[in-house]
């Protein structure tokens, strides 16, 4: 898997960030990789989940579809760490400090030649570690008609920086 894109929830769940300009840098992102290839942890798809189930359910029934169809349209391949991941996990000293989840996210595409975009902020301000953090968009993108209708109506989830 070298050279893969390894994308976290902090990206995914900035998509519906209640800062404009970062949810439009984290939806430009799938965006513009529609017909590509990503990798996520299994622990980060599990991180989405678990904010999205502390919403009530109407929400969850309104986000759902759009989350469903990103990750059938889009080719989101979901991967398991495996013993290398979690040993660079905490063996490695660029990554001590960090939160767990994020020693991880790291280590698993430092453990196979890839690179994590995120919209982490605690990330992002590192320059030592195989990371790209999206930046401020003033601008809109849009996703594929058939799926920009199910992510504007995903919107009445939104999520403040803490969540991410």
């Amino acid at each position: 898997m070298s050279g893969d894109v390894f994308v976290d929830a902090a990206l995914f769940m900035g998509m519906h960030s209640r800062d404009a300009e970062l949810r439009n840098a984290c939806k430009r992102f799938f965006a513009d990789r529609i017909d590509g290839r990503v990798v996520m942890s299994l622990e980060q798809v599990g991180r989405c989940d678990d904010l999205v189930w502390g919403y009530p359910r109407e929400v969850q029934d309104a986000y759902y579809p759009f989350m469903d169809r990103l990750h059938t349209d889009m080719e989101i391949h979901r991967v398991g760490y495996d013993e290398k991941d979690v040993r660079a996990a905490w063996d490695d000293p660029r990554l001590h400090g960090l939160p767990a989840h994020e020693r991880l996210a790291v280590a698993q595409a430092l453990n196979r030649g890839g690179r994590l975009h995120t919209a982490s902020p605690r990330l992002a301000a590192r320059t030592d570690l195989p990371v790209e953090a999206v930046g401020p968009l003033a601008w809109e993108p849009s996703f594929p008609d058939h799926l920009e209708r199910h992510y504007r109506d995903s919107l009445v989830l939104t999520v403040v920086a803490d969540q991410l």
